[in-house]
């Protein structure tokens, strides 16, 4: 078997097998062993699993590259490092939460032990909580950090671990880096404090819960069309997850009484029984809303994810069907609606913003210039748009962000995404539309008039395991090294690879640098105005496609039309890339 096993992977393989690790991990390691599995033992053990956008995720079970015990306890043992000797002699506390999954439960009742064992004190969660509740319970508790352990929308076989700041955000660089060198600094797992007492951990639920739903209540903008439109009818599914803890209690305060919810989805379940895969950017997951949304006649559709941290929405179009709307719609529609009541009352002075990634709608920095509002473009990943409202807390006023993956913020509440104000913000929308005779369709309908009619669309490539990694890794090395000259039949005129920090012009010549962190990603920028971007998953086994097209809409006649070409281009621009 040594011969078939790279000489790092065996290594490591007999390390475990030598080690102080438990008699189950171990009797598994040799079962696949036995059935000489060199497939599993290579993908569990080539590589230890790091901090990528998201903090640690990775497919439960045994070894060094897989979500276990003891891949967390080293996570939780070098964070604790960190924490003592960044904030030595101070009072340090850390708020720990969870969602549904399977073992999630039990990782976080861990977690909580290895930080009361290195003299850190725990606040933790009754049960499950949304993640962006841990972000708020953070910055409310005075907290130096948390830890959310969730795999967000990834399949039932994956877990995962998201570290966070003392502003309720997720690690960013240097912090990130420091941590993740601390862990690598623990030499055996025989270095982990897992025995922390009790009397170190304090248990946390309904008062948080309140003070969180409280500051989301403050945010609502339309009280007096929710009243007129207190009984739109709502359909809600949790997908199992923890939006059945918080999203019926915001809308019921912020108004709405007509609350449907999808009742078998409210059933808090880690392998998630009645979908194929709990995110609600896939139609599938949502199918079931959909139908109770027809059964009942429903105005609106909201999905959240496992951890409530993203939201899938459906409307009725001008036709009366149930459509999807995408998370770059939505993003839009939030931004504009917010820009716009705040206009309304007088409270555009200048010092505000929103935040977007830079794979997320390009519409968005129109509709905030066509308000004098500053829009930040940032790299992908949600933390770094905490991080802009972080450095920029007491300076300047955060409005709103977005990412084309369904995740939003309105307000400063939290340093992350929330799908549970997203929920509140969104049907308040379809609340304050409906009670002018329009709806959430027919303004972003209006949107397309007034900006330019802008579609995108994600194609995301499966590359499992080791040899997938690499495939990947292959793949952005050719687009860099031999780029396309042409997109969909048009030019391309401008580069921005993010590794180098290097923005080309494809015309001139002309190298420009962008005041963004190194990240593996590559964007194309085409002569008809088109933007395509490519970039490995942090999260996720796959490579990235994210591709904007845009064209005027000059009438709601010509809409079906103009979507048609703009499908088209979209279509030849992905083909060109082999996508």
């Amino acid at each position: 078997m040594s011969l078939q096993l790279d000489t790092s992977v065996f290594e490591k393989v007999n390390s475990w097998l030598s080690g102080s690790y438990d008699d189950a991990t171990k009797a598994e390691i040799q079962s696949l062993l036995d059935d000489n599995n060199v497939t599993a033992l290579t993908d569990a053990f080539y590589k230890d699993l790091e901090f990528g956008t998201g903090g640690l995720r990775g497919i439960m079970g045994v070894g060094s590259n897989r979500v276990n015990k003891y891949t967390l306890g080293m996570a939780t043992q070098g964070f604790s490092n960190y924490l003592n000797q960044t904030y030595s002699g101070q009072d340090i506390k850390v708020a720990i939460a969870h969602d549904c999954r399977n073992n999630s439960a039990l990782f976080a009742k861990m977690t909580a032990e290895v930080f009361a064992a290195n003299g850190i004190h725990v606040y933790l969660f009754e049960g499950m909580r949304p993640t962006p509740e841990l972000s708020f319970a953070i910055r409310e508790l005075g907290c130096k950090a948390g830890v959310m352990l969730t795999a967000s929308h990834n399949p039932k076989e994956y877990n995962g671990y998201k570290a966070y700041g003392a502003d309720g955000g997720q690690l960013v660089s240097p912090h990130d880096k420091a941590v993740l060198a601390e862990v690598r600094k623990i030499a055996s797992i025989d270095d982990i404090k897992f025995d922390g007492s009790s009397d170190d951990i304090t248990i946390i639920g309904e008062a948080i819960d309140e003070r969180y739903l409280d500051e989301l209540v403050k945010l609502s903008i339309s009280k007096e069309a929710i009243a007129r439109q207190k009984d739109l009818k709502i359909v809600f599914s949790p997908i199992h997850g923890t939006g059945a803890v918080s999203v019926p209690p915001v809308l019921k305060r912020f108004g709405f009484e007509n609350v449907i919810m999808v009742e078998e989805q409210m059933v808090e379940d880690g392998n998630f029984p009645t979908v194929i895969y709990p995110n609600p950017e896939e139609q599938e997951a949502l199918s079931m809303s959909i139908a109770k949304a027809k059964e009942v006649d429903a105005d609106l559709v909201m999905a959240t994810d496992p951890d409530a941290d993203r939201v899938g929405t459906a409307v009725k179009n001008d036709k009366g069907e149930f459509v999807l709307l995408n998370g770059n719609q939505i993003a839009c529609l939030l931004i504009k609606y917010m820009l716009e009541a705040w206009q309304k009352a007088g409270k555009l002075d200048g010092n505000q913003y929103v935040v977007k990634t830079v794979v997320t709608s390009y519409m968005i920095d129109k509709i905030a210039d066509s308000k004098n509002v500053e829009c930040f473009n940032t790299l992908t990943g949600f933390k770094y748009i905490g991080e802009i409202i972080t450095q920029l807390e007491g300076k300047k006023t955060f409005i709103a962000g977005g990412e084309e993956s369904y995740g939003y913020l309105v307000g400063e509440h939290a340093r992350d995404k929330d799908a549970v104000i997203s929920c509140a913000m969104i049907a308040e929308m379809a609340a304050f539309y409906k009670d002018q005779g329009s709806s959430l369709y027919d303004t972003l309908v209006d949107l397309y008039l007034e900006y330019g009619f802008y579609k995108e669309k994600l194609i995301s490539l499966k590359k499992e395991g080791k040899s997938g990694a690499e495939e990947i890794q292959a793949m952005l090395k050719s687009l860099r090294e031999t780029p396309p000259s042409t997109l969909g039949g048009s030019t391309v005129t401008k580069i921005i690879d993010y590794l180098s920090s290097d923005s080309k012009d494809m015309i001139t010549g002309n190298i420009t640098k962008v005041d963004l962190p190194s990240s593996n990603v590559l964007q194309f920028y085409t002569a008809d105005g088109s933007i395509v971007s490519a970039r490995p998953s942090g999260t996720e086994p796959k490579v990235k496609f994210y591709c904007s097209v845009n064209e005027s809409l000059e009438n709601r006649n010509d809409f079906e039309n103009v979507e048609a070409q703009l499908n088209t281009k979209l279509d030849a621009i992905l083909n060109d890339l082999g996508a």
